[in-house]
């Protein structure tokens, strides 16, 4: 299950509905919102992982919209337009936009830039936090050092990626095809029990250590580094 939340910020009802019926097909939640005035204010209430939005709004248009969200979010955005000329896509990006999709779209095409453009923000969030503490944990990603107990353990590379990734979202579910999307760094059409085999070594390696947090199995869905009060 993807955990991410997604604004559509979109005037057309019948673009809002298609938009939706594939994102969550994709299992993304979603969240329409048809005016740019209620976008801006509804920004903060709503902390969505990333935002579609139109150009042609009503209240405010799209570049006044992403011109004010910036101004306080690094938030992903997506620009949703029928204007196709380079000084218009010139424009959304010098704005702040991620990315810039041209009306009228395929929708198989506006779910891989949301992927990609998701991936790249949390790959972002890794490069400026390369160390991770809990209590009797730390993983510093800098060095490629795991400590338990304040104890260097041997672990390799792609394990260290797995337990950093999950600790950096404490309490996020991950299915095992987003692990292996966002922590091997590609689309993977192979064997999701890689993703298994790796946990089951970390746990070799992390079992009993604390009682303040745990790495879980959410059956049928994934992972998740669990943190307890």
């Amino acid at each position: 299950m993807a955990n991410e939340t997604i604004m559509i910020v979109d005037d057309d009802v019948n673009i809002c509905k298609l938009l939706r019926l594939y994102l969550e097909k994709e299992k993304y939640e979603t969240v329409i919102i048809n005016d740019g005035l209620d976008a801006v204010n509804a920004f903060a209430e709503i902390k969505p992982d990333l935002i579609l939005l139109d150009v042609m709004l009503p209240g405010l248009d799209g570049w006044q919209v992403c011109r004010k969200i910036r101004n306080t979010s690094n938030v992903p955005i997506v620009m949703l337009s029928a204007k196709g000329e380079t000084f218009d896509k010139v424009l959304g990006l010098e704005l702040g936009a991620d990315d810039y999709v041209v009306k009228p779209f395929e929708t198989k095409e506006v779910l891989a830039r949301i992927k990609a453009v998701l991936r790249r923000s949390v790959s972002a969030v890794a490069d400026q936090i390369k160390e991770v503490h809990y209590d009797n944990l730390s993983i510093n990603l800098t060095n490629y050092e795991l400590k338990v107990g304040g104890v260097h353990v041997d672990t390799p590379p792609k394990e260290l990626e797995l337990i950093f990734h999950l600790a950096s979202n404490p309490n996020r579910v991950f299915t095992r095809d987003q692990l292996l999307d966002e922590v091997w760094g590609f689309d993977y059409y192979g064997d999701s029990r890689t993703v298994d085999v790796h946990v089951k070594r970390l746990r070799e390696k992390l079992e009993g250590v604390s009682d303040k947090w745990d790495l879980k199995t959410v059956w049928s869905v994934g992972y998740k580094f669990e943190t307890k009060d």
